[in-house]
């Protein structure tokens, strides 16, 4: 693990009951060590409230930011700002859990590492499909996929005139003809 992984770690065992405030400025430097990053040239800060509790942890992530990631239609560069929260609950125990917002934490844990749950919201805050708005992509790629794109329009015609022929026909003779 790299050494600057350890600004994600928080030691809960030394912080005193009640909230706490951290914030992260999430650079490039955040996705070296991750095989596939999803930006670049990213600017981003992450705001996290940390209340500790008794017998667990409430974790309040909010995010804000920008960075770089290629359009899907065009596949032309295209600036993406996010925003986006996520809150989690780590609880202290041995059993498993099934929720994805309820991390259990050994009672032998001394600290949290928040990196993975920081790259989760910044996932969970990308739209799931990422295009330049209308008559920003690159033109000459937008022409070849108009030039290869099928009409829709044409090819609802054609589907109409075809059910026009069917219809009076029955629709199972067309499959016992098919020997």
């Amino acid at each position: 693990m790299a050494g600057s992984d350890k600004l994600y770690h928080i030691p809960f065992v030394g912080l005193k009951v009640g909230k706490h405030q951290f914030e992260y400025k999430i650079e490039d430097s955040f996705f070296e060590s991750m095989p596939h990053a999803p930006l670049e040239s990213v600017d981003m800060e992450v705001k996290l409230e940390l209340e500790k509790k008794e017998t667990m942890l409430l974790a309040a992530f909010e995010l804000k930011g920008n960075g770089l990631t290629t359009c899907d239609r065009c596949n032309g560069e295209m600036e993406l700002e996010l925003e986006g929260t996520l809150n989690l609950i780590y609880k202290f125990g041995l059993e498993e859990s099934d929720d994805e917002n309820l991390i259990v934490l050994h009672p032998d844990e001394y600290q949290i590492d928040v990196r993975e749950a920081i790259y989760e919201l910044i996932l969970v805050s990308m739209p799931a499909r990422k295009i330049h708005p209308e008559g920003d992509c690159d033109e000459e790629m937008w022409e070849l996929i108009r030039k290869y794109t099928v009409n829709a329009e044409e090819e609802e015609e054609e589907i109409d005139e075809d059910q026009d022929e069917e219809d009076g026909e029955d629709p199972w003779s067309i499959l016992k003809n098919l020997n």
